[in-house]
Protein backbone atom coordinates (compact mmCIF):
# COMPACT_ATOMS: atom_id res chain seq x y z
CA UNK A 1 0.00 0.00 0.00
CA UNK A 2 1.08 3.51 -0.90
CA UNK A 3 2.37 6.01 2.07
CA UNK A 4 -1.24 8.02 0.53
CA UNK A 5 -3.46 5.39 0.84
CA UNK A 6 -1.80 3.76 4.59
CA UNK A 7 -2.68 7.98 5.16
CA UNK A 8 -6.30 7.84 4.03
CA UNK A 9 -6.64 4.48 5.53
CA UNK A 10 -5.17 5.55 9.20
CA UNK A 11 -8.39 8.81 8.98
CA UNK A 12 -10.82 6.61 8.02
CA UNK A 13 -13.05 5.43 11.20
CA UNK A 14 -13.02 1.97 11.61
CA UNK A 15 -16.85 1.70 11.63
CA UNK A 16 -16.92 3.18 8.21
CA UNK A 17 -15.14 -0.01 6.32
CA UNK A 18 -17.33 -2.79 8.71
CA UNK A 19 -20.79 -1.00 7.75
CA UNK A 20 -19.29 -0.94 3.97
CA UNK A 21 -18.60 -4.36 4.58
CA UNK A 22 -21.82 -5.29 6.13
CA UNK A 23 -23.44 -3.46 3.52
CA UNK A 24 -21.69 -5.96 0.64
CA UNK A 25 -22.72 -9.09 2.58
CA UNK A 26 -26.60 -8.03 2.34
CA UNK A 27 -26.20 -7.23 -1.43
CA UNK A 28 -24.79 -10.95 -1.89
CA UNK A 29 -27.35 -12.40 0.24
CA UNK A 30 -29.80 -10.25 -1.27
CA UNK A 31 -28.71 -11.07 -4.89
CA UNK A 32 -29.43 -14.81 -3.72
CA UNK A 33 -32.83 -14.57 -1.81
CA UNK A 34 -33.67 -12.64 -5.11
CA UNK A 35 -32.37 -15.17 -7.57
CA UNK A 36 -34.51 -17.98 -5.78
CA UNK A 37 -37.80 -16.19 -6.23
CA UNK A 38 -37.23 -17.03 -9.99
CA UNK A 39 -36.80 -20.51 -9.47
CA UNK A 40 -40.54 -21.17 -10.51
CA UNK A 41 -40.15 -19.23 -13.59
CA UNK A 42 -36.39 -20.24 -14.39
CA UNK A 43 -35.41 -23.10 -12.47
CA UNK A 44 -32.21 -22.72 -11.06
CA UNK A 45 -30.29 -24.06 -14.02
CA UNK A 46 -31.60 -20.79 -15.65
CA UNK A 47 -30.57 -18.51 -12.84
CA UNK A 48 -27.03 -20.03 -12.87
CA UNK A 49 -27.24 -19.06 -16.69
CA UNK A 50 -28.49 -15.97 -16.34
CA UNK A 51 -25.85 -14.54 -13.34
CA UNK A 52 -22.82 -16.28 -15.30
CA UNK A 53 -23.79 -14.69 -18.77
CA UNK A 54 -25.14 -10.96 -17.77
CA UNK A 55 -22.15 -11.24 -14.81
CA UNK A 56 -19.37 -12.31 -17.18
CA UNK A 57 -20.42 -9.42 -19.69
CA UNK A 58 -20.13 -6.53 -16.94
CA UNK A 59 -16.86 -8.12 -15.62
CA UNK A 60 -15.87 -7.74 -19.15
CA UNK A 61 -16.90 -3.99 -19.96
CA UNK A 62 -14.95 -3.16 -16.71
CA UNK A 63 -11.46 -5.33 -16.86
CA UNK A 64 -11.39 -6.37 -21.17
CA UNK A 65 -9.75 -9.62 -20.53
CA UNK A 66 -9.34 -9.95 -23.94
CA UNK A 67 -6.13 -7.46 -23.43
CA UNK A 68 -4.49 -9.89 -20.42
CA UNK A 69 -1.49 -12.06 -21.49
CA UNK A 70 -1.30 -15.27 -19.27
CA UNK A 71 1.81 -17.56 -19.31
CA UNK A 72 2.11 -21.34 -20.08
CA UNK A 73 2.19 -21.73 -16.43
CA UNK A 74 -1.20 -20.20 -15.68
CA UNK A 75 -3.21 -21.51 -18.67
CA UNK A 76 -4.23 -24.74 -16.77
CA UNK A 77 -4.35 -23.02 -13.17
CA UNK A 78 -6.91 -20.32 -15.28
CA UNK A 79 -8.82 -23.06 -16.75
CA UNK A 80 -9.55 -24.76 -13.23
CA UNK A 81 -10.33 -21.32 -12.12
CA UNK A 82 -13.08 -20.92 -14.62
CA UNK A 83 -14.21 -24.59 -14.03
CA UNK A 84 -14.36 -24.16 -10.26
CA UNK A 85 -16.05 -20.35 -10.46
CA UNK A 86 -19.00 -21.87 -13.00
CA UNK A 87 -19.16 -25.10 -10.59
CA UNK A 88 -19.58 -23.03 -7.47
CA UNK A 89 -22.38 -21.36 -8.95
CA UNK A 90 -24.49 -23.93 -10.49
CA UNK A 91 -23.84 -26.54 -7.56
CA UNK A 92 -24.97 -23.45 -4.96
CA UNK A 93 -28.07 -22.63 -7.35
CA UNK A 94 -28.86 -26.30 -7.11
CA UNK A 95 -28.85 -26.61 -3.54
CA UNK A 96 -30.63 -23.62 -3.02
CA UNK A 97 -33.93 -25.24 -4.59
CA UNK A 98 -33.85 -27.57 -1.97
CA UNK A 99 -32.17 -25.89 1.47
CA UNK A 100 -32.47 -22.78 3.47
CA UNK A 101 -29.99 -20.33 2.00
CA UNK A 102 -28.17 -19.97 6.04
CA UNK A 103 -27.57 -23.25 5.68
CA UNK A 104 -26.43 -23.58 2.31
CA UNK A 105 -24.01 -20.80 2.88
CA UNK A 106 -23.08 -22.47 5.93
CA UNK A 107 -22.01 -25.86 4.82
CA UNK A 108 -20.21 -23.33 1.15
CA UNK A 109 -18.12 -21.86 3.87
CA UNK A 110 -16.89 -25.68 4.72
CA UNK A 111 -14.70 -25.44 1.96
CA UNK A 112 -12.62 -22.71 2.58
CA UNK A 113 -12.77 -23.24 6.26
CA UNK A 114 -11.18 -26.90 5.04
CA UNK A 115 -8.41 -25.09 2.94
CA UNK A 116 -7.75 -22.75 6.01
CA UNK A 117 -7.10 -25.58 8.83
CA UNK A 118 -5.47 -27.72 6.47
CA UNK A 119 -2.45 -28.86 8.04
CA UNK A 120 -3.14 -27.44 11.28
CA UNK A 121 -0.66 -28.97 13.96
CA UNK A 122 -2.01 -26.65 17.24
CA UNK A 123 -4.22 -27.93 19.48
CA UNK A 124 -5.83 -24.41 19.30
CA UNK A 125 -6.33 -25.31 15.63
CA UNK A 126 -8.44 -28.61 16.55
CA UNK A 127 -10.94 -26.96 18.30
CA UNK A 128 -12.11 -25.59 15.18
CA UNK A 129 -12.07 -28.40 13.33
CA UNK A 130 -13.90 -30.10 15.65
CA UNK A 131 -16.52 -26.90 15.76
CA UNK A 132 -16.74 -27.14 12.40
CA UNK A 133 -17.83 -31.29 12.32
CA UNK A 134 -19.66 -30.34 14.75
CA UNK A 135 -21.58 -27.88 12.68
CA UNK A 136 -21.48 -30.24 9.73
CA UNK A 137 -23.09 -32.85 12.09
CA UNK A 138 -25.86 -31.16 12.45
CA UNK A 139 -26.78 -29.70 8.87
CA UNK A 140 -25.60 -32.95 6.71
CA UNK A 141 -27.78 -35.68 6.55
CA UNK A 142 -26.02 -37.87 8.77
CA UNK A 143 -27.73 -35.37 11.42
CA UNK A 144 -30.86 -35.77 9.25
CA UNK A 145 -33.30 -37.20 12.39
CA UNK A 146 -32.51 -34.02 14.12
CA UNK A 147 -31.91 -30.80 11.62
CA UNK A 148 -34.37 -32.70 8.98
CA UNK A 149 -32.01 -30.70 5.96
CA UNK A 150 -32.57 -32.65 2.47
CA UNK A 151 -29.74 -34.40 1.91
CA UNK A 152 -28.94 -33.93 -1.94
CA UNK A 153 -29.06 -30.31 -0.73
CA UNK A 154 -27.13 -30.06 1.65
CA UNK A 155 -24.40 -32.11 -0.78
CA UNK A 156 -24.87 -29.89 -3.42
CA UNK A 157 -23.94 -27.02 -0.89
CA UNK A 158 -20.84 -29.12 0.51
CA UNK A 159 -20.23 -29.61 -3.73
CA UNK A 160 -20.35 -26.02 -3.53
CA UNK A 161 -17.64 -25.39 -0.99
CA UNK A 162 -15.37 -28.14 -2.44
CA UNK A 163 -15.30 -25.92 -5.35
CA UNK A 164 -15.03 -22.82 -3.62
CA UNK A 165 -11.70 -24.22 -2.47
CA UNK A 166 -10.25 -25.30 -5.60
CA UNK A 167 -10.80 -21.76 -7.06
CA UNK A 168 -8.85 -20.11 -4.20
CA UNK A 169 -6.39 -22.78 -5.05
CA UNK A 170 -5.84 -22.00 -8.79
CA UNK A 171 -7.26 -18.55 -8.57
CA UNK A 172 -3.57 -17.67 -6.63
CA UNK A 173 -1.86 -19.43 -9.17
CA UNK A 174 -3.94 -18.02 -12.35
CA UNK A 175 -4.05 -14.43 -11.03
CA UNK A 176 -0.72 -13.47 -9.97
CA UNK A 177 0.18 -10.73 -12.35
CA UNK A 178 -3.23 -9.74 -13.13
CA UNK A 179 -5.53 -9.64 -10.01
CA UNK A 180 -9.15 -9.28 -9.76
CA UNK A 181 -9.09 -8.91 -13.89
CA UNK A 182 -8.38 -12.57 -13.60
CA UNK A 183 -12.06 -12.79 -12.61
CA UNK A 184 -13.09 -11.83 -15.95
CA UNK A 185 -11.46 -14.74 -17.65
CA UNK A 186 -12.64 -16.77 -15.51
CA UNK A 187 -15.98 -15.79 -15.58
CA UNK A 188 -15.74 -15.86 -19.76
CA UNK A 189 -14.42 -19.53 -18.93
CA UNK A 190 -17.22 -20.35 -16.82
CA UNK A 191 -19.62 -18.68 -19.23
CA UNK A 192 -18.49 -21.56 -22.06
CA UNK A 193 -18.97 -24.03 -19.94
CA UNK A 194 -22.15 -23.98 -17.44
CA UNK A 195 -24.34 -21.03 -19.55
CA UNK A 196 -25.01 -24.08 -22.23
CA UNK A 197 -25.77 -26.69 -19.12
CA UNK A 198 -27.86 -23.82 -17.54
CA UNK A 199 -29.99 -23.11 -20.55
CA UNK A 200 -30.56 -26.39 -21.83
CA UNK A 201 -31.98 -27.56 -18.14
CA UNK A 202 -33.66 -23.87 -17.74
CA UNK A 203 -37.42 -23.71 -17.54
CA UNK A 204 -39.26 -21.84 -21.16
CA UNK A 205 -39.21 -18.95 -18.88
CA UNK A 206 -35.93 -17.62 -19.26
CA UNK A 207 -36.95 -16.34 -22.51
CA UNK A 208 -39.31 -13.37 -21.67
CA UNK A 209 -37.71 -10.64 -21.92
CA UNK A 210 -39.22 -9.21 -18.53
CA UNK A 211 -36.73 -11.02 -16.87
CA UNK A 212 -33.92 -8.99 -17.91
CA UNK A 213 -34.14 -6.70 -15.58
CA UNK A 214 -34.43 -8.85 -12.73
CA UNK A 215 -31.75 -10.99 -13.97
CA UNK A 216 -29.30 -7.57 -14.12
CA UNK A 217 -30.33 -7.08 -10.59
CA UNK A 218 -29.19 -10.43 -9.08
CA UNK A 219 -25.77 -9.75 -11.39
CA UNK A 220 -24.84 -6.54 -9.98
CA UNK A 221 -26.37 -7.76 -6.35
CA UNK A 222 -24.60 -10.74 -6.02
CA UNK A 223 -21.50 -9.84 -8.34
CA UNK A 224 -20.75 -5.98 -9.17
CA UNK A 225 -21.85 -4.30 -6.20
CA UNK A 226 -20.68 -6.07 -3.45
CA UNK A 227 -17.22 -7.00 -5.22
CA UNK A 228 -16.22 -3.71 -5.51
CA UNK A 229 -17.21 -2.52 -1.77
CA UNK A 230 -15.67 -5.47 -0.42
CA UNK A 231 -12.16 -4.15 -2.60
CA UNK A 232 -12.96 -1.07 -0.07
CA UNK A 233 -13.09 -2.24 2.88
CA UNK A 234 -10.41 -4.94 2.39
CA UNK A 235 -7.76 -1.84 2.08
CA UNK A 236 -8.90 -0.52 5.48
CA UNK A 237 -9.00 -3.31 7.24
CA UNK A 238 -7.04 -5.53 9.25
CA UNK A 239 -6.76 -9.01 7.25
CA UNK A 240 -7.81 -10.96 10.36
CA UNK A 241 -10.90 -8.04 10.87
CA UNK A 242 -12.17 -8.85 7.20
CA UNK A 243 -11.76 -12.00 7.60
CA UNK A 244 -13.80 -12.50 10.96
CA UNK A 245 -16.32 -10.23 9.60
CA UNK A 246 -16.58 -12.07 6.57
CA UNK A 247 -17.61 -15.37 8.89
CA UNK A 248 -20.88 -13.77 9.76
CA UNK A 249 -21.77 -14.24 5.96
CA UNK A 250 -24.01 -17.93 6.88
CA UNK A 251 -25.92 -15.11 9.60
CA UNK A 252 -26.77 -12.67 7.02
CA UNK A 253 -27.56 -15.53 4.57
CA UNK A 254 -30.27 -16.80 7.20
CA UNK A 255 -31.82 -13.53 8.15
CA UNK A 256 -31.85 -12.90 4.50
CA UNK A 257 -33.80 -15.73 3.96
CA UNK A 258 -35.94 -15.38 7.07
CA UNK A 259 -37.05 -11.83 5.92
CA UNK A 260 -37.48 -12.52 2.02
CA UNK A 261 -38.24 -15.77 1.63
CA UNK A 262 -39.66 -16.61 4.64
CA UNK A 263 -37.56 -19.77 5.50
CA UNK A 264 -37.37 -20.16 9.20
CA UNK A 265 -34.64 -22.74 10.81
CA UNK A 266 -34.80 -24.60 13.90
CA UNK A 267 -33.21 -24.14 17.26
CA UNK A 268 -30.46 -26.91 16.22
CA UNK A 269 -30.08 -25.79 12.74
CA UNK A 270 -28.96 -22.46 14.05
CA UNK A 271 -26.69 -24.05 16.77
CA UNK A 272 -25.08 -25.72 13.77
CA UNK A 273 -24.79 -22.61 11.72
CA UNK A 274 -23.47 -20.91 14.80
CA UNK A 275 -20.91 -24.13 14.85
CA UNK A 276 -19.22 -23.22 11.79
CA UNK A 277 -19.47 -19.51 12.14
CA UNK A 278 -17.30 -19.85 14.99
CA UNK A 279 -14.62 -21.88 13.62
CA UNK A 280 -14.34 -19.73 10.45
CA UNK A 281 -14.15 -16.27 12.84
CA UNK A 282 -11.98 -18.72 15.32
CA UNK A 283 -9.13 -19.94 12.40
CA UNK A 284 -9.15 -16.53 10.95
CA UNK A 285 -8.55 -14.59 14.20
CA UNK A 286 -5.45 -17.69 15.57
CA UNK A 287 -4.29 -18.18 11.78
CA UNK A 288 -0.30 -17.92 11.75
CA UNK A 289 0.67 -14.73 9.57
CA UNK A 290 2.21 -15.95 6.15
CA UNK A 291 4.05 -13.80 4.11
CA UNK A 292 2.25 -14.09 0.94
CA UNK A 293 -1.30 -14.63 3.05
CA UNK A 294 -4.59 -15.22 1.05
CA UNK A 295 -7.58 -15.62 3.57
CA UNK A 296 -9.80 -18.11 1.75
CA UNK A 297 -13.03 -16.65 4.01
CA UNK A 298 -12.04 -13.20 2.48
CA UNK A 299 -11.52 -14.54 -1.17
CA UNK A 300 -13.19 -12.80 -4.21
CA UNK A 301 -16.02 -14.64 -5.22
CA UNK A 302 -18.21 -14.94 -7.97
Amino acid sequence: MSSSSATSSSHTPIWLPVLVLLIAMISIQGGAALAKTLFPVVGAPGITALRLSLGTLILCIIFKPWRLRFSRQQLLPLVLYGIALGGMNYSFYLALRTVPLGIAVALEFTGPLALALAGSRRPLDFVWVLLALLGLWILLPIGQSISGVDPKGALLAVLAGAFWAVYILSGQRAGAEHGPATVAMGSLIASLIFVPIGLAYASSGIWSLSLIPVALAIAVLSSALPYSLEMVALTRLPAKTFGTLMSLEPAMAALSGMLFLSEELTLVQWLGLLAIILASAGSTLTMRPRKKKIDPVSELRE
